[in-house]
């Protein structure tokens, strides 16, 4: 199974307002898939149905093969999650953090440990294990997120909106740090974001607006001349 997420014609209401319609997408196992669209667009609706908030309404939904509705706990257990809101204690350090988090997947606290060390270098962060949350900068504490994500070795990362509030010089690591977990390590990233600067032309991006995917596509070719800033204006203008 080369994909670790494929979604196929997801449709979504609450009541009488249609969240999503025939949404269609894959993200390959150690790929990067920019899932891009203005607040509204029905980012975070989707990314409720993959780890089942919601239940899926119409169309299908698995995550390294497993169906989202069919195999509810083998597809949870290859996918990570860091959602917009922070998740983390600050009243806690790092490690207590890692080790709570690696206790609610079975691991074992040397284990959780030993594997939250890994992730943390991987995010630049491998001498803050004993740091007081609390004491971190807004985007460290991302960081540290993102690692605890890859606790349990997920196939799927999902970020949905993973750097909001941060300033632009901690945003660009931290898209820059993802990639390269995704490339090193094989996962599949769907990385949900309305900031086109996170999006780099060898991308593979889907635009999302209006509950509907507009374009998909490697980024470079989607924007053409005109730029990926343009070329979204225009699909979201076309779209409305």
């Amino acid at each position: 199974m080369d994909d670790a997420l494929t979604v196929a014609g997801v449709s979504h209401a609450f009541g009488t307002n249609k969240a999503l319609s025939d949404v269609s997408l894959s993200v390959a196992k150690g790929t990067f898939v920019a899932l891009l669209g203005v607040n509204g667009a029905g980012k975070s609706t989707l990314f409720n149905l993959i780890t089942r908030l919601y239940d899926t309404q119409s169309g299908r939904i698995a995550v390294c093969g497993h169906d989202v509705r069919a195999a509810p706990t083998a597809a949870l257990r290859s996918l990570g999650v860091v959602f917009q809101s922070r998740a983390l204690d600050p009243s806690l350090t790092v490690a207590q953090n890692i080790v709570y988090h690696g206790a609610l997947h079975g691991l074992p606290r040397r284990e959780a440990l030993a594997r939250g060390a890994a992730a943390l270098e991987g995010v630049r962060m491998g001498d803050r294990m004993d740091a007081r949350v609390s004491k971190l900068s807004g985007g460290q504490a991302r960081r540290v997120e993102i690692a605890r994500a890859l606790l349990h070795r997920p196939r799927l990362l999902l970020c949905d909106e993973a750097t909001a509030g941060l300033d632009v010089q901690s945003r660009a690591e931290i898209v820059a740090d993802v990639h390269a977990l995704a490339a090193g390590q094989g996962v599949g990233v769907l990385w949900a974001t309305h900031l086109i600067d996170e999006v780099s032309p060898e991308d593979a991006v889907v635009v999302l607006h209006k509950g509907r995917v507009c374009a998909q596509g490697v980024a470079r070719a989607i924007a053409g001349a005109a730029g990926l800033t343009e070329a979204f204006l225009a699909l979201t203008r076309e779209a409305a």
